[in-house]
């Protein structure tokens, strides 16, 4: 299955047991099923669980800043499953899909956390038996002898049965030509995928044209990864949205004057370093740094401790870049 086959967002449910039932729509508004939901189909939105282990995964993702494609596929995964589950309560078909993906784009976008969220979902939904994350790089998947690679390879694949095996850089593997041992690690993968498809769930991560080019040296990889979604870099307005967020979550705030003097940088180092910005990395990076030293400023300034306002406020004088 493709992430991206399915029509539309519009789901039709049927709602059994109306009286016990209630749906969000898309504008967070509770709707109280009708004596008539028993026989007529709802429109609903965006159609997330109330309650429970996904409600609270949902909410992770809905908080997440930017990444709208991706929280679309999400659902539609979800919503996938959520049918499937209906279908084979009433008798009908009921396939298994394969769920193993391929994460595009450049550090510090998603990737990663959109994956344990996704190991979280799957988990709840009875697909993956325990949701665990394994995350390797190549180092930890080729070895230094023939041999050696594929053993290593199916040691990390048996360690993530009923999870998610997580490969950054992937492209990686593929570098060094049919000779290199990285190619031993991709046939063991393979293999692996063909063997235990139902098992766990492979995601390759990596930069886009880096990932173009490692599908493009097996002719058999890239359809057993029918879900390949985009992780876009952030705008200029989202890194400060996020970098706010950071502030916030450790009970800092950043004044205006620093906010205007992070974005004319942040536009900078975008235009510098296109290829190798880290996006929410960097501005995490940046923010940590200026936490530093926001707090040697305070000591030099203050004999006493400093107010409550002084010791949550970041000044431009606290953001450094070099």
């Amino acid at each position: 299955m493709s992430g991206r086959s399915l029509p539309s967002r519009q789901i039709n449910i049927v709602l059994r047991q109306p009286e016990q039932r209630r749906a969000v729509d898309g504008a967070g508004d509770q709707l109280h099923a009708s004596p008539q939901a028993e026989t007529e189909p709802q429109q609903t939105g965006k159609r997330t669980p109330l309650e429970g282990p996904l409600s609270d995964i949902f909410k992770e993702l809905n908080q997440l800043i930017g990444l709208d494609n991706v929280k679309e596929l999400v659902h539609e995964i979800y919503a996938l499953l959520q049918i499937s589950q209906f279908r084979a309560e009433a008798g009908l078909i009921s396939n298994a899909h394969v769920y193993h993906m391929i994460f595009k784009g450049s550090p510090g976008t998603g990737k990663t956390t959109v994956a344990r969220l996704m190991g979280r979902m799957f988990h709840a939904m009875g697909v993956l038996s325990k949701g665990h994350f394994i995350e390797v790089e190549r180092a930890d998947l080729v070895g230094e002898y023939i041999g050696h690679t594929a053993l290593k390879t199916r040691e990390l694949m048996k360690k993530a049965m009923g999870g998610i095996l997580f490969i950054d850089e992937a492209y990686s593997l593929a570098r060094g030509g049919d000779k290199d041992f990285g190619k031993e690690s991709i046939d063991a993968l393979v293999k692996g995928m063909e063997d235990k498809k139902n098992d766990f769930i492979l995601i390759l991560a990596g930069y886009s044209d880096e990932m173009e080019q490692f599908l493009a040296t097996n002719p058999g990889l890239p359809s057993r990864f029918p879900i390949q979604i985009d992780f876009e870099d952030y705008p200029i307005e989202q890194l400060i949205q996020i970098t706010e967020l950071m502030a916030k979550d450790r009970e800092y705030v950043l004044m205006p004057q620093t906010v205007m003097k992070l974005k004319q940088h942040l536009m900078e180092e975008k235009a510098a370093t296109w290829r190798a910005f880290s996006n929410a990395r960097y501005v995490r990076n940046i923010l940590e740094k200026a936490m530093r030293h926001q707090a040697v400023r305070l000591l030099s300034q203050y004999v006493n401790a400093p107010s409550k306002s002084e010791l949550m406020s970041i000044r431009p004088e606290d953001m450094k870049f070099k």
